[in-house]
């Protein structure tokens, strides 16, 4: 295998692309062979190239030679695939490796077989062809602006399409990785402030990945003349002219909201064949996209639904502020749209098929009535021959327009089934039926299905299905029955149509207790097609494959899932025991693991045993889950949710991630990363996730308080005050509420009320150490020294007894302003690391302490930043 070319011994002062590797003799970069050269641009060269080892072709993009003598072109090219290589989804490239053959540097990626969308987009594309096109585009983004990565240049030749029509968006060469390290400039960056910064990697400016100019016509990683490569400048304008938003334009700061715009400019033009922004020279452009509205999208072809209009309108406004604020908003729509149009397709079918059958009908009736009035001798025999023709033909067109014609349900909850026969110890299968189903049909994406915790929010009651559905926002009920008489099981399940209240299916099962799984699994599958959900092989797999074989096993793991639920001490030690006994059965059940795993990291929190003790055993048992099915949303939520209190924080944020990544649908996930976010001070992030948790799980209390805290943090108390309201009108028992409700009455100097609403939640949690300490702060700040005193003299004895955190009792101490108590108590924590110490960056109690020096260093030693 030949090596890579040596670099010159004089290299010159001014490198140019004309001296680069496919000019010389070498065939071999590394382990791949050059084949082809597709293109170059300016940062290198783009060959379509054969790796020997796996036997399959690759593209190769290789920095020039004489590149690598400079050291900020070359950590440009590496952070460049490092960048790209971050983004895991099916409509954006893949990165294979990032290597260094001598002195040549490369990165692989996957080789699209294909066209660009502007040679893909040169005759007429239909409207339904445009959406979906659009929507892969728009997931491809959603997955960079998760990723904190800004594409910045989307265009028509940034844009792949294979022939089965998959979208691959490429090139992500001056995109910008969005500033996360504070909760200011969260998601934004300033293009005069960082575009030149290359020693900040959180705001580096990337150079043209897979920009490169090419003749072929199917690999097109292709540019324009108008793209600027030179961004060392503070300030350049970066990118392709007519598809800039106004603020790139004008230099300003950037945000996810420029892809946006710029995926409107596609749009457009893909629409109607004319780009929206048009000039005879590139200032003429910019005059354009400034000050100037496009033409309406009707202008140019009369098929365009009115919906389409103003999903373009809204991309390209001007103001960032009008347009789609996130780009997942813009994909929900072009869905729907598509969704929308499919069904009509589907309706007018089925409409020209009735009136079809309406006509024969008609004919068959008149050549009936004809031959009574020449034979009326066989008039009976005929007339019950149109009789029986009528009815058959009815039928025909009914199911037609009945089975083809109806679009299919996208959104379910499912209730608590009732425990009918009133056993406490068949309450378990009640609850345990309906939260495996929830979690089961929770894993297919094009099924909204309402999270557990709001769903449960309705036991013991008998709500309206029509109310529940417009309540709730869905469009289909399941609710169910179970009695358990000894070793017999009867379950009842219907199927309700939230629209109408119509019954679309039910169905009796008499069974043994024995058969709870298959019984589970059989519901499930039927719902889905009752729902008409088009299932995959992998949909079909997702509904199975989480569930043990043996059924002991699965009930043990219903037991463990209904005492976990409670939150209480011994709820959780009573869970261990049943999830042990899940795993005892069956060795291979990942879910039992999980379970197991989520006992142990709830143990400080609710018995106050040490994390040191409970974390090791957490992860243990976790990592067992991901070692059987690594494919789980629940066990990399877990594990996340361990490495954040164990201050992992790079891994804790990995792993939420990639369980949302697995399951977008999973409010646990949001939720947990959205407390992850308000340890890290990242207050818009949380916010953000945070009520995309509550999307999911509209009714649970503990994010409904989430979602008040998170209100707190951003200084806007009585959205905080309004939000714990509505919570404590669905659950007024609940002390989180109180808490929070107290802090925020603390805020606005009303201490009356803020004492009342502590010392509720206290009474409410049975004195459980947090709400003590809450109080106990209340007491200090309002001057009632004595009422302080007396709760940390009962948080110092629970200390001592493993039943409270060092940090109760600093919060105290600091609303007593003894700050060296206070940070004696945090350095206790400290050295057991509690769990709970990483609430310090955000702990209400705490203000005061953050601007003392010893609050610096031990969030430095704790891995975050103030």
């Amino acid at each position: 295998m030949a090596s890579p070319p040596k670099s010159s011994e004089n290299p010159p002062v001014e490198p140019t692309v004309e001296l680069a590797i496919s000019e010389l003799p070498q065939t071999y970069i590394g382990p791949y062979k050059l084949l082809r050269k597709l293109g170059a641009g300016g940062m290198g060269e783009v060959w379509m190239a054969e790796d020997a080892r796996l036997d399959r072709k690759i593209a190769l993009k290789i920095l020039p030679q004489q590149f690598t003598q400079y050291p900020d072109r070359v950590r440009r090219f590496m952070l460049e695939a490092k960048a790209a290589s971050a983004l895991n989804h099916p409509n954006i490239i893949t990165i294979h490796e990032i290597g260094q053959a001598d002195d040549a540097h490369y990165i692989a990626t996957e080789y699209i077989q294909g066209q660009t969308l502007r040679q893909h987009m040169a005759g007429r594309l239909m409207i339904e062809e445009v959406l979906d096109l659009a929507a892969q585009i728009a997931s491809a983004l959603s997955a960079a602006h998760w990723a904190g990565i800004i594409h910045r240049d989307i265009k028509p030749e940034n844009v792949m399409v294979r022939p089965d029509g998959l979208v691959k968006v490429v090139d992500f060469g001056i995109a910008k990785l969005t500033e996360r390290a504070s909760a200011q400039q969260s998601n934004v960056v300033d293009s005069a402030a960082v575009d030149g910064d290359i020693d900040n990697p959180e705001t580096l400016l990337l150079d043209d990945f897979y920009s490169a100019k090419t003749d072929h016509p199917v690999d097109a990683y292709a540019t324009t003349p108008e793209e600027v490569f030179d961004e060392t400048a503070p300030g350049i304008i970066l990118g392709t002219v007519k598809y800039m938003s106004p603020e790139q334009l004008r230099g300003q700061k950037v945000d996810a909201r420029a892809d946006i715009f710029s995926l409107g400019v596609v749009l457009y033009e893909v629409v109607t064949g004319k780009p929206p922004f048009a000039g005879s020279t590139q200032a003429d452009v910019i005059a354009a996209i400034l000050e100037r509205e496009p033409a309406p999208l009707g202008d140019y072809r009369s098929d365009v639904p009115p919906e389409l209009e103003q999903i373009v309108i809204k991309a390209l406004r001007k103001d960032r502020d009008a347009r789609y604020q996130d780009i997942k908003d813009m994909l929900v729509s072009l869905k729907d749209l598509k969704q929308e149009l499919e069904f009509q397709a589907k309706m007018g079918r089925s409409a020209a098929t009735e009136v079809d059958v309406k006509a024969k009908t008609t004919t068959i009736a008149e050549t009936i009535l004809t031959q009574i009035e020449q034979h009326k001798r066989g008039a009976l025999v005929i007339l019950a021959m149109f009789i029986s023709v009528t009815i058959a033909v009815t039928y025909f067109g009914y199911t037609l327009y009945t089975g083809s014609g109806k679009a299919g349900i996208t959104s379910l909850v499912v209730l608590p089934f009732t425990n009918t026969g009133n056993l406490p110890n068949a309450e378990y299968l009640s609850d345990g039926i309906s939260e495996a189903l929830i979690n089961s049909l929770t894993e297919l994406q094009q099924l909204k299905v309402i999270a557990r915790s709001t769903a449960f929010r309705y036991k013991g009651k008998d709500p309206d299905p029509q109310e529940l559905g417009r309540d709730l926002n869905v469009r289909a009920v399941l609710m169910g029955q179970v009695r358990q008489m000894g070793d017999a099981l009867n379950i009842q399940v219907d199927l309700v149509d939230a629209t109408t209240g119509a019954q679309l299916w039910g169905e009796e099962y008499d069974r043994k207790v024995s058969d709870v799984l298959s019984i589970k699994q059989a519901i499930a599958r039927l719902v889905t097609e009752k729902l008409r959900v088009r299932l995959t092989g992998e949909d079909e797999q997702h509904l199975v494959r989480r569930d043990t074989t043996n059924t002991e096993a699965y009930q043990y793991y219903l037991r463990g899932r209904y005492s976990w639920n409670k939150r209480t001490a011994d709820g959780i030690r009573k869970a261990i025991e049943q999830f042990q006994q899940s795993i005892d059965r069956d060795p291979n059940f990942a879910l039992a693991y999980v379970g197991l795993a989520d006992c142990y990291v709830l143990m400080e929190e609710y018995t106050g045993a040490p994390s040191s003790e409970s974390l090791p055993k957490a992860r243990a048992a976790v990592d067992r889950a991901l070692q059987i099915d690594d494919s789980l949303a629940e066990a990399h939520t877990t594990s996340a949710f361990i490495y954040e209190i164990q201050w992992r924080w790079t891994e804790a944020e990995s792993e939420y991630k990639l369980a949302i990544s697995l399951n977008p649908n999973y409010p646990t996930a949001h939720h947990w990363l959205s407390v992850y976010y308000q340890m890290k001070r990242q207050f818009d992030d949380q916010l953000r996730e945070i009520k995309l948790a509550q999307e999911l799980d509209p009714l649970s209390p503990i994010i409904g308080e989430n979602v008040s805290e998170a209100y707190f943090l951003k200084n806007d108390f009585n959205s905080a005050i309004e939000q714990s309201k509505k919570v404590l009108e669905l659950d007024p028992s609940f002390p989180y509420s109180y808490r929070n409700l107290g802090y925020a009455h603390l805020k606005l100097r009303r201490y009356e009320a803020a004492t009342a609403e502590f010392q509720k939640a206290v009474e409410l949690s049975g004195r459980a150490s947090d709400y003590l300490s809450a109080l106990g702060y209340c007491y200090a700040v309002t001057g009632k020294r004595d009422e302080a005193l007396a709760i940390l003299k009962e948080l110092e004895e629970r200390y001592a007894r493993r039943e409270s955190a060092g940090l109760y009792l600093a919060s105290v101490y600091a609303g007593l302003d003894d700050k060296d108590q206070a940070f004696a108590w945090l350095e206790k924590d400290f050295e057991q690391r509690s769990g709970v110490l990483a609430f310090i960056t955000w702990w209400f109690p705490l203000e005061d302490l953050r601007s003392d020096s010893r609050y610096a260093d031990l969030v430095r030693r704790m891995g975050l930043s103030q």
